[in-house]
């Protein structure tokens, strides 16, 4: 049983029933409500989440914040507001009294665990700032961020502690260093035992612009960048995140498949969940599993689901027909496109549309499709809430509809709530994406007549082919509806007639064989899924496609490998 503070957690049953997470929406309180009015951020001087939102429902001493579920489903645990409120507090104290203040740097590195969780609101407290990282960074991936980031702290478990010890060899040893198990090397001290520590504490009266959190970015076209966000940019804008997008209510219960390391936990188990007053249901197993996902949708009968496209493509190639989860009235998905097809076999089995949003680990949320709203398979939706969003033509001007551009966001005159301050200590690349009047995100995207945005690719994933401007996506979702398909990722070759060629890489269904045969099939479908000058005219057949630690796939080097297979074969 999980030991937390000296306590263990108590067992809880629930009756699944409207309200049964606390009071009625209308007698919640709801602090994205005092935030997001007529739908427009209303932001204040001064704002700490962990006051302002975490410690007011805090005073309903009941209110559930969190089922958290073990490995082995025998660690079901329940923990409250109040629980997460005080459990911050001595973590605050602990972390205060060996030397970290307002600033200050701390590197969390921990999996879906409670003290993840509990840290991110201590750390809120303290005003320092988190830098959450995925347990799948390697000892390379850990030594590139200690040497780019000044660390005061660390906090994670055994194996991350193993990581960092071989880290620190190179040079960078943070002055704190707690792991959430048994420490197993000198130096480290144990996060729990927290109850010699005082559960009363002094938050720190952050104003908006103090810095809150450092994201590094996945590294999809070069190395991890640093990514700034301040206090209002995560802490507050996340209230559209929980309303306008998830929709949350305050009896609703949140589960998001995400590893804690990115953006997306952010958006769907801590800000957005925790602004509407809605519990969060987490996995706390150490790998992703498509049928725990199933038992745990329907046992702990949820009503809102967030998962990445990749989590979807794999959950539809179950027997959704058995799935029993009446409760079950939102489904959301972000981090990259999600191809129609999967959304078509999703809703027919479940009942429940998904509806797509766009964000970068740049930005909270900045298109979206609403509850209610008519969706548009494909479609990203619309600019959400303080988002002015446009697709730029070569000229910098608005793109007319339909037509392919830059998808950038208007920060002059007014900079929106939730878009980031900038990279760090990279002003090169602030001054390639800040230009004039806009944010260049680096995708590209259309604008339909209706004002719906369409993804098309990274600028870099684009490809040219004889005078045609193809986008990967389309041709991915086209070979993704096809049966024998499970992953697939179009790429420029280069060709010295065209220029370059489409050439798709592809995971197939377990029991299926490569044959010239199958090509032909696949290509004949892409012609007719999509215009025929979009078909792959070469298919590579792989039992992995590479991918980034956050599980996108990284078209940049299979492209980079056909241009070197193209310059050693003199193609």
């Amino acid at each position: 049983m999980p030991v937390i503070g000296g306590r263990e957690w108590a067992q809880t049953t629930y009756a699944y029933l409207p309200g049964a997470w606390g009071p009625s929406m209308e007698e919640a309180y709801v602090p994205a409500r005092h935030y997001l009015i007529d739908d427009k951020l209303h932001v204040p001087g001064r704002f700490n989440f962990a006051r302002d939102v975490v410690d007011a429902h805090a005073e309903d001493r009941e209110k559930t914040a969190m089922v958290w579920i073990g490995d082995d489903n025998t660690g079901r645990r329940c923990l409250t507001f109040l629980d997460i409120k005080d459990l911050s507090c001595r973590l605050a104290n602990m972390l205060s009294d060996q030397g970290v203040a307002k600033g200050d740097r701390v590197f969390l590195m921990v999996g879906r665990r409670p003290e993840w969780w509990i840290t991110m609101v201590a750390l809120h407290r303290l005003g320092a700032v988190a830098v959450p990282a995925t347990t799948m960074l390697t000892t390379k991936d850990i030594a590139y961020r200690l040497s780019r980031c000044e660390i005061k702290a660390v906090i994670t478990d055994r194996e991350g502690e193993r990581k960092f010890e071989e880290a620190c060899r190179q040079g960078d040893r943070p002055a704190l260093r707690l792991t959430v198990d048994m420490p197993g090397h000198d130096h480290w001290r144990a996060f729990g035992q927290l109850e010699s520590y005082s559960k009363d504490h002094v938050c720190c009266d952050t104003a908006a612009g103090d810095p809150a959190l450092i994201y590094f970015t996945s590294g999809t076209t070069g190395m991890p960048k640093m990514v700034l966000h301040n206090q209002v940019s995560y802490g507050l804008a996340h209230a559209v995140t929980g309303l306008a997008w998830l929709g949350l209510a305050a009896n609703d219960l949140q589960f998001t498949v995400s590893d804690t390391g990115w953006a997306l936990a952010s958006y769907g188990t801590f800000y957005g969940p925790w602004h509407a007053g809605a519990a969060i249901v987490v996995d706390g197993s150490a790998r992703f599993c498509v049928r725990r996902t199933l038992e745990i949708l329907e046992a702990e009968q949820v009503t809102s689901f967030l998962a990445a496209p990749t989590v979807y493509r794999l959950l539809v190639q179950e027997d959704l027909g058995r799935l029993n989860a009446p409760r079950l009235r939102s489904c959301t998905s972000a981090g990259e496109p999600l191809n129609p097809e999967v959304m078509h076999i999703w809703e027919a089995a479940i009942g429940v549309p998904i509806r797509e949003g766009y964000g970068q680990t740049e930005s909270v949320i900045s298109v979206i499709t609403r509850p209610g709203m008519a969706i548009k398979p494909g479609s990203m939706g619309r600019p959400s809430p303080s988002f002015d969003v446009r697709v730029l033509d070569e000229t910098m001007n608005e793109a007319m509809p339909n037509q392919e551009g830059t998808l950038a966001i208007r920060v002059k005159p007014h900079r929106p709530v939730g878009l980031f301050d900038g990279y760090l200590d990279d002003e090169d690349e602030n001054a390639r994406c800040f230009v004039g009047d806009y944010y260049l995100t680096g995708d590209r995207a259309y604008r339909d007549e209706d004002g719906y945005l369409w993804f098309v690719g990274r600028d870099d994933d684009v490809i040219n082919s004889a005078g045609y401007r193809i986008g990967p996506f389309e041709v991915e979702s086209a070979l993704l509806e096809h049966p024998s398909v499970v992953e697939a990722a179009a790429v420029a070759s280069p060709d010295k007639t065209r220029g370059a060629i489409v050439k798709a890489f592809i995971r197939l269904v377990a029991g299926c064989e490569p044959s010239p045969r199958l090509v032909e099939e696949l290509q004949a479908h892409v012609r007719r899924t999509t215009a025929p000058y979009k078909y792959p005219r070469q298919i590579e057949f792989m039992n992995e496609l590479p991918k980034t630690i956050s599980g996108k796939i990284r078209r940049a080097e299979l492209r980079q490998r056909e241009f070197a297979r193209s310059t050693s074969s003199g193609r």
